[in-house]
């Protein structure tokens, strides 16, 4: 990497080929300058760092290259060599941000009247343009209404709404959109290998969402990483130059959120307040990690296969209903929003989880799972204990051993039954709900999963599982979990069926009603079923 140019400078577009993400933008002006169908004035809006002035310069140089006006400027001759060092008189850029005043509006406008010294236009790149001030807008309209032909406009704002609306309607506006963070990553990807620098793909996937879709500002960010880290760019540096928090923290927040262990949420704030965590950020990382994982619910194919936290992104896809992540979004937005009224941040942070908490479903568990369960379960009124405390070993087919509850099925359990017994939570249940019992013998169960769900088949998924087996019997339990296909139903897919089931005679009881039917022959009423839900009593 050159010594005395940064990134931002060195990598910057020279033509509209080498732009990225902007490509409605360069449709458009390409297409106008293909057909030779110029108008006399551009509107570039968009925030910081997203090729506003970039964009009005790879213009400048399609207007005045010498083998002519051209969506392809050749990059090699005087004009286009002058443009990209900032060297050609035609060009003239202001900063309307330190030239607000109309004088200095009308020393330009005046200028503007002289044919160009050695180009086919006179460019006038007018950055912030909101910032001029009322009169110096005035003096510019007249220009605009009567342009000379031989001068070209360009406006380049960060804040449209205060452009007057006469100014506006005399210019093309384009709105220039932030970059998502995977383009931005792999540009900074592509440039750190040209300049030959070793780097770690989720330090720059960092920088990427740091710089919340500016280009410029990843550039930057970049190289203060290669600058910070001695010239190689790993996560755990990128990390504390950023102040970014730890993704570890937040899952095992949502981990802690999912099992409704208010000790342990507290516990990880704390841990997280111990290390100086900016908990204002913190609030950011969170909403964009519920972000995330609402995304692996609906669009699964959304997570790269690569992405390093994809299997504990699916795990809690699974683990949480859609519309818990969609509510604990709104918690986050809205406690960013208010830490700043906190007490201060920790209060702020924790009084957001304490909001979650509380308005997080019930999940229709008997007992928080912060309090250890009891070993053994406790068997509902009126009915015996499902299981005996030894697992009946299994024999041969003939040996027709049986156990006196519904749980046994011949001598093996019945698994789905089983499950209802069993103290588990998140991760551990959905995986558990979407396996078979395969066998059951002198402490070994093995279970069988599909290889569609076998993103369930965590380590920490397992042993729980295998933990809640152990208490459940007594006695240490050998868990294996093999993949494959079986012809039984899983206790999620027949949990799937009754709630269809239960829908299906919701519908049914609904339509049969006297009075719907009555409403729909007399008011020519129509039955909307999407709108039915069933309800389980008891």
């Amino acid at each position: 990497m050159s010594a005395t140019t940064v990134l931002a400078r060195k990598w910057r577009p020279k033509s509209f080929a080498q732009l990225a993400g902007q490509e409605h933008v360069v449709k458009a002006l390409s297409n106008a300058l293909t057909q030779n169908r110029l108008h006399h004035a551009y509107l570039f809006t968009g925030t910081r760092g997203v090729g506003k002035t970039t964009i009005a310069r790879i213009f400048a140089k399609s207007l005045n290259c010498v083998s002519g006006v051209t969506a392809t400027p050749c990059g090699e001759c005087s004009a286009c060599k002058e443009i990209d060092s900032g060297r050609f008189v035609d060009l003239i850029e202001l900063d309307a941000a330190s030239n607000t005043q109309v004088d200095n509006m009308r020393e330009l406008l005046e200028s503007a009247l002289y044919a160009p010294t050695s180009g086919r236009f006179k460019v006038y790149i007018i950055d912030e343009v909101h910032m001029l001030s009322k009169s110096a807008f005035n003096a510019m309209l007249k220009t605009l209404e009567e342009p000379p032909g031989h001068v070209k406009f360009i406006l380049a704002t960060t804040d449209p709404q205060k452009i007057p609306v006469t100014v506006l309607s005399r210019c093309l506006q384009f709105n220039l959109k932030q970059l998502p963070p995977a383009l931005i990553a792999a540009r900074l990807q592509y440039v750190l290998e040209q300049e030959q620098l070793s780097f770690e793909p989720a330090a720059v996937n960092l920088v990427a969402r740091a710089a919340q879709g500016s280009m410029r500002d990843a550039l930057s960010l970049m190289d203060q990483a290669i600058a910070f880290s001695a010239g190689k760019v790993e996560e755990a540096v990128v990390r504390s130059m950023l102040g970014a928090i730890d993704q570890g923290y937040l899952f095992d927040l949502l981990a802690a959120l999912l099992e409704r262990n208010g000790v342990k949420l507290l516990e990880i704030a704390g841990n997280m307040a111990a290390r100086s965590v900016a908990f204002d950020g913190a609030l950011q990382e969170l909403a964009t990690l519920l972000h995330r994982i609402a995304l692996a619910q609906t669009v699964p194919q959304a997570i790269a296969d690569d992405e390093p936290e994809r299997v504990r992104l699916l795990e809690l896809a699974q683990a949480f209903a859609p519309e818990d992540i969609q509510l604990f979004y709104q918690i986050a937005i809205h406690g960013r929003d208010e830490i700043d009224l906190a007490p201060d941040e920790y209060a702020g942070f924790t009084m957001t989880l304490l909001r979650m908490l509380a308005f997080a479903p019930a999940k229709a568990m008997s007992q928080p799972a912060s309090i250890a369960p009891a070993a053994r379960p406790v068997a509902p009124a009126g009915k015996s204990a499902p299981v005996p405390a030894e697992p009946a070993p299994i024999s041969n087919a003939s040996s027709g051993g049986a156990a006196s509850s519904g749980v046994m099925s011949g001598s093996q359990p019945d698994w789905g039954i089983l499950l209802q017994q069993l103290n588990l939570q998140s991760m551990a249940q959905q995986l558990a709900k979407h396996c078979v019992m395969e066998s059951f013998s002198d402490g070994q169960i093995t279970l069988c999963l599909s290889q569609q769900h076998k993103h369930l088949q965590t380590r920490m998924a397992t042993d729980k599982l295998q933990a809640a087996l152990g208490d459940y019997f007594a006695k240490p339990v050998r868990l294996s979990i093999v993949l494959g296909k079986s012809e039984a139903a899983t206790p999620a897919v027949m949990e799937q069926q009754t709630r269809q089931l239960r829908q299906q005679q919701a519908n049914d009881s609904i339509a049969r009603d006297d009075f719907v039917r009555e409403a729909q022959a007399q008011l020519d009423a129509n039955l909307i079923t999407e709108s039915i839900k069933s309800i389980q009593l008891g």
